[in-house]
C-alpha cells in the first residue's frame, strides 16, 4: 500500500467489515494498515476483536496486551483485554485493569462498562 493511500478509509472498511461478521474480509483490509503502520494501535485492536470471535482467545489476548503496551490510553482495548482475561480466568490481572480503566478517565464509555465489571471483583 503507498503511503498516499488513505490510512484512516482503509481502516474503516476493516471496522466495518469487522462489526458485519466478515472476518477474513476485514482482518485483509486492517492488515494493509498495519503493513503502512505495524504499531496502529486501533488495526490491532480490531484484530485482536476477530481473534477472539474466531475463537482464539489467546491469540486475542496476546494481541491485545500488545496493543495496551503500545498505547496504554487505549480504554476500549484494555477493557477487551481485561474481558478477555475474565473469560480465561484470570480475575485479579482483569480487575486490576478494569480499576484502570476507571481512574484513567471515569467519563470515558469504556469507564462506564470497567465500572458494571468492577462487582465481579474482590
Amino acid at each position: 500500500m503507498s503511503l498516499s493511500m488513505d490510512i484512516a478509509a482503509v481502516y474503516q472498511r476493516g471496522f466495518d467489515l469487522r462489526c458485519n461478521g466478515q472476518y477474513p474480509e476485514a482482518r485483509a483490509e486492517l492488515q494493509k494498515v498495519l503493513d503502512a503502520n505495524p504499531n496502529h494501535c486501533d488495526a490491532l485492536w480490531q484484530i485482536g476483536l476477530i481473534q477472539g470471535f474466531e475463537g482464539d482467545f489467546d491469540g486475542s489476548l496476546s494481541t491485545l496486551q500488545r496493543v495496551v503496551g503500545l498505547c496504554p490510553n487505549h480504554l476500549f482495548a484494555r477493557y477487551d483485554m481485561a474481558m478477555t482475561m475474565m473469560m480465561l480466568g484470570f480475575f485479579d490481572e482483569a480487575c486490576g485493569h478494569f480499576r484502570a480503566i476507571v481512574a484513567a478517565d471515569p467519563t470515558h464509555e469504556a469507564a462506564s462498562k470497567a465500572q458494571n465489571q468492577l462487582a465481579y471483583c474482590p
